[in-house]
C-alpha cells in the first residue's frame, strides 16, 4: 500500500485537507468569492448585522425567491442604546450567482522590494509585477439596491464577509512563504553538520542553539515596535516572514543533522565517495532527499506556527495594519467588550477560521506523518 493510500484512508487528515483547499481556492480567486470591494464603505451601513434573508414579498407576501431588502442604521435608542434597523421592504434585490459587481484585476501582484536595509528605517519600493487579469463578477451578489453581507458590516461600514476572505490571503500564504525561506537553511545547515561532523558540526550547532533561545513572539513584538508607523502593510508582511523565518529554522536543523549522521555510513553514500563525487553534491543529491519525509511531515505542522504569529502581532497592532484586512486585525475588535457584547459577528468568524485552519493543518500533517512511516500500522474504517 502506497503513502498516498494510506493518507485516503485517513478521514482526519481528508478532512483536513479539504478543508485546507476551499479555505486556499477562496483566497486566491477572492476576487471573484467576495461580493464586495474590502474597502468600500457603504453609507449609514456601519455595524450592520449579517443581512436577513427572505422569500416572499414582505408587502404583498408573493413568492420572490432568496431577496434582500437595502438596510441602513438608524439613529441610537437612548433606551436601549442599541442603532434602530430601517428596512426598506419596498425594494426587493433579488439574489444571484455570477451577477455583474464592482469591477476588480484578478490576481494583481504589487511586492515591496527593499532599497535601503536599517531597523529604523528600513527603505522599500512598491514595484507593480503583474497588473492583473479585469473582471466584475461575482461569485455572488444582488441585482438592485440591496446588499448581502453575509457576517454583517464593520465600524467603517465595511463588508465582513468580503474582508475574511481577502484578509485570508494573507494569513494564509504567510505560513507557506515563510516555510519556503526557513526549511531550505534548516536542511542545507543541518546537512552539512551531520556530514562533516567535528568543527563545522560544532560551530553550527553552537549558533543554531544561541538562536533556539531566541523567544520569537517576544523577538517579533520588540522588533515590530520599533518599525516606524509609515510602513505599509506589505512592508509589514514582508518584514514578518523575513523575521519569523530567522528564527523558525533551528529545530528543522538539528534533526537533519540526526538523520544525516546516520544517513552518511550508508553503502550509496560511500559508493558516491569512492567515485570522487563533491561534498556538496552528495549532501544535496544523495543525503537530503532522504530525508523528504520527515520534512514534508515538518512544513505541514510548521505552517500553524507562522499563521499564529501573525495573528498575535496583528491582533496587539504590531502587524498588518488597517484598513487592509488580515484574521489577526479583524480579531482585534475583541479587545473592544462593546463591539464583543454588541457585534459578536465581528469577532467569531475570524477566530473560527484561524482554529479551523491550524486544526486542518495539524491533521493533515499527522496523517501524512502515520502515512509516510513505514512502520505504522494503523488502519482506517
Amino acid at each position: 500500500m502506497t503513502w498516498w493510500q494510506k493518507l485516503q484512508q485517513n478521514p482526519l487528515a481528508r478532512l483536513g485537507a479539504l478543508i485546507l483547499t476551499l479555505f486556499y481556492l477562496a483566497v486566491i480567486f477572492a476576487e471573484l468569492v467576495a461580493p464586495y470591494d474590502p474597502y468600500g464603505s457603504e453609507l449609514n451601513a456601519s455595524l450592520l448585522p449579517p443581512t436577513e434573508i427572505y422569500w416572499r414579498s414582505q408587502t404583498s407576501g408573493e413568492w420572490l425567491g432568496p431577496h434582500v431588502y437595502p438596510t441602513t442604521q438608524g439613529p441610537v435608542s437612548l433606551e436601549t442604546g442599541e442603532r434602530e434597523l430601517t428596512v426598506e421592504f419596498d425594494q426587493p434585490s433579488p439574489i444571484r450567482l455570477f451577477v455583474r459587481g464592482e469591477a476588480y484585476r484578478w490576481l494583481r501582484l504589487r511586492l515591496p522590494l527593499p532599497t535601503r536595509f536599517s531597523l529604523t528605517q528600513p527603505g522599500f519600493e512598491e514595484v507593480e509585477v503583474f497588473g492583473g487579469i479585469p473582471g466584475d463578477r461575482h461569485l455572488f451578489g444582488t441585482v438592485g439596491p440591496g446588499r448581502l453581507n453575509l457576517l454583517g458590516t464593520d465600524e467603517q461600514a465595511r463588508d465582513q464577509f468580503s474582508r475574511l476572505i481577502y484578509g485570508g490571503r494573507i494569513s494564509l500564504t504567510i505560513g507557506l512563504v515563510g516555510i519556503v525561506l526557513s526549511f531550505p537553511l534548516g536542511m542545507v545547515v543541518g546537512g552539512l553538520a551531520g556530514y562533516f561532523g567535528g568543527l563545522v558540526d560544532g560551530v553550527l550547532m553552537r549558533l543554531v542553539e544561541v538562536i533556539m533561545t531566541i523567544p520569537d513572539i517576544y523577538l517579533l513584538v520588540a522588533l515590530a515596535a520599533v518599525l516606524p508607523a509609515s510602513l505599509s502593510s506589505s512592508q509589514r508582511f514582508l518584514l514578518i516572514i523575513l523575521i519569523t523565518s530567522f528564527v523558525r529554522w533551528t529545530g528543522l536543523a538539528r534533526v537533519i543533522r540526526g538523520q544525516v549522521l546516520s544517513l552518511k555510513s550508508q553503502t550509496y553514500v560511500q559508493a558516491a565517495q569512492a567515485m570522487g563525487g563533491r561534498s556538496l553534491y552528495i549532501i544535496l543529491r544523495h543525503i537530503l532527499p532522504q530525508t523528504a519525509s520527515y520534512v514534508i511531515i515538518s512544513a505541514t505542522l510548521a505552517v500553524p506556527g507562522f499563521i499564529l504569529a501573525e495573528a498575535v502581532l496583528s491582533l496587539i497592532g504590531l502587524g498588518i495594519q488597517q484598513p487592509d484586512p488580515s484574521w489577526g486585525n479583524m480579531l482585534s475588535l475583541a479587545t473592544d467588550a462593546s463591539i464583543l457584547v454588541l457585534q459578536p459577528w465581528l469577532i467569531w468568524p475570524p477566530a473560527l477560521l484561524i482554529v479551523l485552519t491550524v486544526l486542518s493543518f495539524n491533521l493533515l500533517g499527522d496523517g501524512l506523518r502515520d502515512a509516510l512511516d513505514p512502520r505504522s500500522l494503523r488502519t482506517y474504517d
